[in-house]
């Protein structure tokens, strides 16, 4: 399990763990980022980290992204 922040570009991951405050946790499964889900790291540049899930693009933070632990696909 590691911290989404640390997967490079192209990546699929399945999400494992958010930890964060209720806002924050009930903010991103609204936008159907929970755990079991999996998702694909599209950039983590400079700037906002994107993920990718089906048709959903979603621009976070570093700090939130550090919060979001996940298990890489092979």
């Amino acid at each position: 399990m590691i911290p989404l922040s640390m997967v490079n570009p192209g990546q699929k991951v399945q999400i494992v763990q958010i930890r964060g405050g209720r806002g924050f946790v009930s903010k991103l499964a609204n936008m159907g980022f929970y755990p079991g889900v999996i998702i694909e790291v599209v950039s983590n540049r400079n700037g906002p980290l994107i993920i990718a899930r089906d048709e959903i693009r979603l621009g976070l933070g570093y700090g939130m992204a550090h919060r979001i632990f996940v298990r890489p696909l092979n």
